[in-house]
């Protein structure tokens, strides 16, 4: 028991330094000569980066940052199966705020996205329940409000409520839904936007 919880820190460790690595602020530094901190709402996340250095930056780190949680469970799952739930969700925190990057990071939706299919895909979850039917109801959220902010957080918040009616892990419930309360917290702005009718739609929808 002592070891399992040794190694499951270590797996946490090692999950928030990899979620750490800033693959908008690489890919606008080498690039594009942007520090994109200093640009759009200065976040570290693909929505920005698409905002700030085009359509195809913008889709390589949303690529990038969902891979950094599905990778790191890959490999978790051959080294230590049993850390790949806690493993994946540090990830995300290192994602929001890195140690290579003055702990000013994104939001953590697209290291989240990579986290469910982690899930999904090594039977932690259901791949229906925890991963194709968020990103459904994200798809419609939307398609309806243009709004990637608030598809993101009802994708989550999908994600934990259907997770109470199909998985009998309460801990993974548990998780999922601090998850979806703990990017709710990183979207606070945006909250205020959508509020004040403020909030930027997507222009590729109409």
């Amino acid at each position: 028991m002592f070891v399992q919880v040794l190694i499951t820190i270590v797996a946490v460790v090692i999950g928030y330094i990899i979620g750490s690595i800033p693959w908008a602020l690489i890919i606008g530094k080498v690039f594009y000569g942007k520090d994109i901190r200093e640009y759009g709402s200065g976040n570290l996340g693909g929505t920005n980066a698409g905002r700030v250095l085009g359509a195809k930056a913008g889709a390589a780190v949303i690529i990038l940052d969902a891979l950094k949680a599905l990778l790191y469970m890959i490999a978790l799952h051959f080294i230590a199966p049993f850390t790949i739930a806690y493993g994946g969700l540090a990830v995300i925190i290192g994602h929001c705020f890195p140690v290579f990057a003055n702990f000013r990071g994104g939001k953590g939706v697209a290291s989240a996205v990579g986290y469910l299919l982690g899930l999904g895909i090594f039977g932690v979850m259901d791949i229906w329940f925890v991963f194709v039917y968020p990103i459904l109801i994200f798809l419609l959220v939307l398609s309806l409000t243009r709004m990637v902010s608030i598809s993101s957080m009802i994708m989550l918040v999908s994600a934990a409520i259907i997770a109470c009616f199909t998985e009998r892990n309460i801990a993974y419930v548990i998780m999922l839904f601090i998850l979806a309360i703990f990017v709710i917290y990183r979207h606070r702005s945006n909250i205020i936007k959508i509020i004040k009718g403020k909030e930027g739609k997507v222009s590729w929808l109409r």
